[in-house]
């Protein structure tokens, strides 16, 4: 499939200890051009892998043991000794309850992607990161990509950011080109977006059900 920036010099981190999405996953990368792929079969074992080999983007399953996605997210922001806590992470999984989402949200994690996975989705997921990259946010209860969709004075919701976070500006991905097409002005890779606003409150019935990749993507879209 036709990709708008050249990606082959970034480094991904596969952690999924499913042998059979690995290789998809890594087979998906391939077509994409990329060629520096290392695997993980836990959170444990990619955050060993973590300390030398310097990934750009991590794409990451929930459900591992002995350490599941989510805690390793958590490790990878927090860590004392976490090699790069600012780290773009793609939490892919076939678990999108609502409940769920916002707790991988909450986590640190930058992007959501639902199973099964396709070129064209976790494409999507790439390009969301390379040009919408978030301010990252400290306080006493959080650290990881900023979770607000817009910076709106007036939002008084139960999620409204206090006064006394600390906001933390990242630079642009490097090894990362957009493709000039015939006919086409060479475009730079964006800056990092707006803030973004929490999301709206789900129903009950909705979160049984689980939400779909769009609805997953008005949660994480920039």
């Amino acid at each position: 499939m036709p990709t708008d920036y050249n990606i082959e010099r970034l480094n991904f981190l596969i952690v999924d200890d499913n042998k059979h999405m690995c290789t998809l996953v890594k087979t998906i990368l391939n077509a994409f051009g990329v060629r520096n792929v290392i695997e993980a079969v836990d959170g444990a074992d990619a955050f060993k892998a973590l300390k030398h080999f310097p990934a750009d983007i991590i794409i990451c399953d929930w459900m591992m043991q002995p350490l599941d996605g989510l805690d390793f997210v958590r490790l990878v922001r927090t860590g004392k000794d976490s090699p790069n806590p600012y780290v773009p992470v793609i939490m892919l999984t076939g678990h999108t309850e609502m409940h769920r989402v916002v707790e991988a949200r909450d986590a640190g994690v930058s992007e959501f992607l639902a199973k099964p996975v396709s070129p064209k989705k976790l494409y999507a997921r790439i390009r969301s990161i390379i040009e919408h990259q978030r301010s990252y946010i400290k306080t006493k209860t959080y650290f990881g990509p900023d979770r607000r969709r817009q910076n709106m004075a007036s939002y008084k919701g139960s999620e409204r950011r206090k006064k006394q976070a600390e906001t933390i500006e990242t630079g642009p991905i490097l090894n990362v080109t957009a493709i000039q097409r015939p006919g086409e002005k060479s475009q730079p890779v964006p800056p990092p977006a707006a803030p973004a606003a929490a999301p709206a409150s789900t129903s009950v019935t909705e979160e049984a059900k689980g939400l779909s990749q769009a609805e997953l993507d008005a949660l994480f879209d920039k």
